[in-house]
């Protein structure tokens, strides 16, 4: 619209502009739950269009390579590798990608590996389609995004560490992956069950073992629980 010489550019509100739906990859080894995911997403088809799926990590690079998603929606345990490896390999090949974690792992211990993974959120399979929807914008806006029933437990873990130490056992020189282990270790788990747990293998928990070992002064895991509580490390 041209006014006395002046073109005038009429702007609509932000509010009112259409986006684009966001597109979303899904990663999971079962085809039922890729099949239902992309079911469920299909109600919210001017916010969420799915351009694709994988069930190994291989096939979810691929993917991500053909069809440029803007976020990867991926399960933690594939069956044949770890949601980590396959999130790690996504960012190397598109660090632009985002990568939310959707798991029936609600523990903190995987929270905290994913996000170390550089993953953008970490939601249970129990969140429903609106809620999923909310979390994939905020995750397109650039924020970080935790399912509900962790966020509390992981500000309560955070809120109870000593002043100046940013996970148990950081003053005597622990790593946080020997702090990780440590706690598994004084809540009886088993080696095999902390490889489980951590999603690393044998050989891995038992370099961490070493390790603790070391800094801790003992040689066994009896003597490295009894100095983990009598450090206050864990209650």
């Amino acid at each position: 619209m041209s006014y006395a010489g002046f073109t005038i550019v009429m702007c609509m509100p932000v509010s009112d502009r259409i986006s684009k739906p966001l597109r979303v990859l899904l990663v999971d080894d079962h085809e039922i739950v890729r099949v239902g995911l992309a079911a469920m997403l299909s109600r919210f088809p001017d916010q969420v269009e799915v351009v694709g799926s994988a069930g190994e990590l291989d096939e979810a690079v691929q993917a991500v390579q053909q069809y440029a998603p803007e976020i990867v929606l991926c399960d933690m345990r594939l069956r044949s590798s770890s949601g980590l490896d396959v999130c790690a390999a996504i960012l190397r090949v598109a660090p632009a990608v985002k990568v939310v974690f959707m798991t029936v792992y609600d523990d903190e211990q995987y929270l905290y590996q994913a996000l170390r993974a550089g993953a953008s959120g970490y939601l249970t399979k129990r969140t429903d389609g609106p809620e999923l929807i909310r979390h994939l914008e905020n995750v397109r806006a650039g924020e970080v995004v935790i399912d509900p029933s962790l966020a509390g437990r992981v500000a309560t873990v955070a809120a109870h560490l000593t002043s100046g130490e940013f996970w148990p056992g950081a003053r005597l020189g622990l790593t946080q992956r020997e702090s990780e282990v440590l706690a598994l270790l004084v809540a009886g788990l088993s080696n095999k069950a902390i490889a489980t747990r951590l999603v690393v293998s044998d050989d891995t928990v038992k370099t961490h073992l070493r390790g603790l070992y070391r800094k801790l002064e003992v040689n066994d895991r009896a003597a490295a629980v009894a100095a983990a509580l009598r450090e206050g490390l864990f209650h």
